[in-house]
């Protein structure tokens, strides 16, 4: 029995994980533009008290479309349909710092945090392939540096943005004629190499005061920003050393800029083929893995890893030396490819068990076994200094998600390891983050105004 209480979210992925989930049967791809279908699967995370659902997203159509359905939808305004069955499920939505300009994405997400009531995050991306620069006008996507560059003044912006009214900058005085106070709605001025925002905001501060801020993405960039900013951080680990390496890692940073650690969670993602025996669930993966279309894995291979396999045969086994340079768990320029690499290196598998061990969920863990083998799996991360919860990736929706609530997270509730009731109402109550102040209001009581 522990205090400490796991955050779990369901990582809503079209059809599911697996990359064959579409083709299995039970799939709906069919219903993959209906909203209904987002709402079923909004409410069955509620109903098994999960801190929130969390959309992967970007903007461009993924050239692999041809063996796998794409994002579909835009997922803010998915969300805002979700919030409208539910009461109590966080709402984060990926969004891109290189395609978006501050003040129409910060208006997008406070309006996301007012209709749910307290329930909005942002996932924070700067999005690095040429198919989206060409939507926006552009020849090729800025590089690696000026592009985390950019996302440093657009946060900056957006947070001012939100801190621009303060709390109580809403007077609602009928019989004075008074809407507002003007002496405490601030304008923002923002003049950065990237970011120009003069403000103040449109909006009143949301619920929350400010959306959760999430990250995805591990590599050196990408921990100094989550670091800075993210107050949850999405990440990818095959093994628990790892795992508490970068935990361990993100804690001292995060410390090192004056925050709390205890106010960066980080949540590896996990994927779970479940089954009444171990037999049964190994027997469910093998199943996916079947009806995998090898060029859609050796495109994502490629591209994800950064390598070229095309003079490789199936069943030849993946040399190392081309994962050459991945770097290591604290130092790498690219996270992905590093996690690629350490599987190479450990396991030593055929091009073919590459495919299949990256189809399940990406290079993120996937691991095969009863209810309560999944369970010890979460327990042993957990309480060791791995994670502060899990983005649960289940291989096919909706079913992969019915098993995790129904046989799953009952065994974590009588471990008392997770919640079985929602304690607060917005996501930064379930986090146990606190509301933050409003940066004006606390500069001007500062200077004693």
């Amino acid at each position: 029995m522990t205090n400490r209480q796991l955050n779990l979210n369901a990582f809503i992925y079209p059809t599911g994980h697996h990359e064959a989930s579409w083709r299995h049967p039970g799939s709906v791809p069919e219903r993959l533009y209906d909203v209904t279908y987002f709402q079923e699967l909004a409410r069955l995370a509620e109903s098994a008290k999960l801190d929130a659902v969390f959309f992967a997203d970007g903007p461009a159509l993924r050239t692999e479309v041809k063996y796998r359905p794409d994002y579909g939808l835009e997922p803010i305004t998915t969300l805002v349909a979700m919030a409208t069955v539910t009461t109590h499920l966080g709402l984060i939505a990926t969004a891109s710092t290189t395609y978006y300009e501050p003040y129409n994405l910060a208006r997008l997400f406070s309006s996301l945090d007012h209709i749910s009531g307290g329930r909005a995050a942002w996932n924070i991306v700067t999005t690095a392939t040429d198919a989206a620069a060409a939507n926006f006008g552009y020849t090729e996507h800025p590089e690696v540096h000026e592009r985390y560059a950019r996302a440093r003044e657009f946060v900056d912006a957006a947070i001012k943005l939100w801190d621009s009214w303060e709390d109580d900058a809403l007077v609602l005085d009928k019989a004075a004629g008074v809407y507002a106070d003007p002496d405490k709605i601030h304008r923002i001025d923002v003049e950065g190499d990237y970011v120009k925002v003069r403000g103040p905001f449109g909006s009143a501060r949301s619920p929350q005061g400010r959306p959760v801020l999430v990250q995805a993405g591990s590599s050196n960039d990408g921990r100094d920003f989550a670091s800075t900013y993210a107050e949850a951080i999405f990440t990818a680990h095959q093994r628990i050393e790892d795992a508490q390496a970068f935990y361990t890692d993100i804690k001292t940073r995060a410390a090192a800029f004056g925050r709390n650690p205890d106010h960066v969670k980080i949540l590896p993602g996990l994927s779970p083929f479940i089954g009444a025996t171990e037999a049964e669930a190994k027997e469910l993966q093998r199943e996916f893995n079947e009806l995998t279309i090898v060029e859609y894995g050796l495109g994502q291979l490629q591209k994800m890893g950064r390598i070229d396999v095309s003079r490789l045969e199936l069943d030849e086994k993946v040399p190392v030396e081309l994962f050459a340079g991945a770097g290591d768990i604290t130092d790498n320029d690219n996270s992905r490819r590093l996690v690629f690499a350490k599987i190479v290196e450990r396991e030593q598998p055929t091009l073919r068990q590459l495919l299949h061990k990256l189809a399940g969920a990406r290079g993120h863990n996937v691991v095969a076994g009863t209810p309560v083998q999944i369970a010890d799996i979460i327990e042993e991360w957990f309480t060791n200094g791995a994670a502060d919860g899990f983005n649960i990736m289940p291989p096919q929706y909706p079913q992969g998600l019915e098993a995790f609530a129904s046989q799953v997270v009952p065994i974590l509730q009588e471990r008392g390891l997770f919640r079985t009731e929602y304690t607060g109402t917005t996501l930064r109550d379930h986090y146990g983050l606190p509301r933050p102040e409003s940066q004006y209001a606390r500069e001007l009581a500062a200077a004693g105004v």
